[in-house]
């Protein structure tokens, strides 16, 4: 679903990392007017060659109708909503909706929010779950909460940026549902990494167990896109070891809140730990497995097949992706 032209809002985006500038480059494909923000100006010049205009500080987005921020964690989200030349703190004017698809911590939102509220700023919560493949591919999934009213509005936006977009209720709903997501993703990833290298010890090859497993009942979309990264040992990061913990640390501060036991999630989280103390912490990951094979003292090797991964792009109109 798209909007007419002449019904468009001008777009901000801050933010054009991995997942930023690949959802950024959808916007612009779209047709969408947009104009970015990114700390390292080099990271954002190439949207330019799509139309993208750049600028040197949140606040200069405050006349855009509509910011996305897609940024690292909680204190960066901070920074360029409320910061020095942050994009609330220009006195003569605020956009009238912000949406963050990034994952922060619902204290910090709440705080944020408030703080938009009396500008006359709505705040969206719209974090995403897959990686920037995922995200070129248009299939991410985003999680949305705040106003209805102002979630009805951007909807045309969202679908621009994933397949599937669910509204699950007010204030910082969204970010509770991308927390929960992802601990399912660690203690997935584990799991897998587990019995992979138990296959293996047992003479079954990485690519034959885990083409088993995606052709089972319990394989899935992520199951098959992190299978290149287990059989070709390319960890690649596309969502970091470092932010794996990060994301495990709100959602066990969560369960604590809530009095909620969370066991199996505070062991992946030791895991993930000690996936960053043994140095892979800045890999993806998916590196779980090479923690995993030397707990087991098996040398994994590469199998350098070609490994699909389920991420046929759904196409943009006019024939991009």
């Amino acid at each position: 679903m798209t909007t007419a032209k002449g019904d468009r809002h001008t777009i901000g985006w801050v933010g054009t990392g991995r997942m930023g500038s690949v959802l950024a480059a959808r916007l612009l494909e779209h047709g969408c007017d947009l104009t970015v923000y990114n700390r390292t100006r080099a990271k954002a010049e190439p949207l330019v060659k799509l139309g993208a205009r750049i600028v040197d500080r949140p606040a200069d987005l405050a006349d855009r109708d509509i910011v996305i921020t897609s940024i690292g964690g909680s204190k960066d989200f901070a920074d360029v909503m409320t910061g020095p030349q942050g994009l609330l703190t220009n006195g003569n004017r605020v956009p009238s909706l912000v949406i963050d698809a990034s994952t922060v911590s619902m204290d910090a939102s709440e705080e944020i929010r408030a703080k938009a509220a009396t500008l006359g700023t709505e705040l969206l919560a719209a974090p995403v779950s897959g990686n920037p493949k995922v995200a070129r591919a248009g299939k991410l999934s985003l999680a949305v909460s705040g106003p209805k009213a102002a979630y009805d509005r951007a909807l045309p936006y969202l679908q621009m940026l994933g397949k599937n977009v669910t509204y699950v209720g007010e204030g910082e709903a969204a970010r509770l549902v991308k927390i929960c997501h992802n601990l399912v993703l660690g203690v997935a990833t584990q799991i897998l990494a587990e019995t992979t290298v138990l296959a293996e010890r047992g003479g079954i090859r990485r690519a034959d167990y885990l083409e088993f497993i995606n052709g089972s009942v319990m394989g899935s979309t992520f199951s098959r896109y992190k299978t290149p990264a287990f059989v070709n040992l390319d960890f690649t990061p596309t969502f970091t070891g470092h932010l794996l913990r990060k994301d495990f640390e709100l959602g066990l501060e969560l369960g604590r809140q809530l009095d909620v036991p969370l066991p199996v999630a505070a062991l992946v989280h030791q895991l993930v730990v000690n996936l960053i103390g043994n140095g892979l912490g800045d890999e993806d990951f998916a590196a779980l497995l090479k923690l995993e094979a030397r707990g087991a003292n098996l040398e994994l090797q590469p199998d350098q097949r070609a490994i699909a991964d389920g991420l046929e792009a759904v196409e943009a109109p006019g024939g991009t992706s």
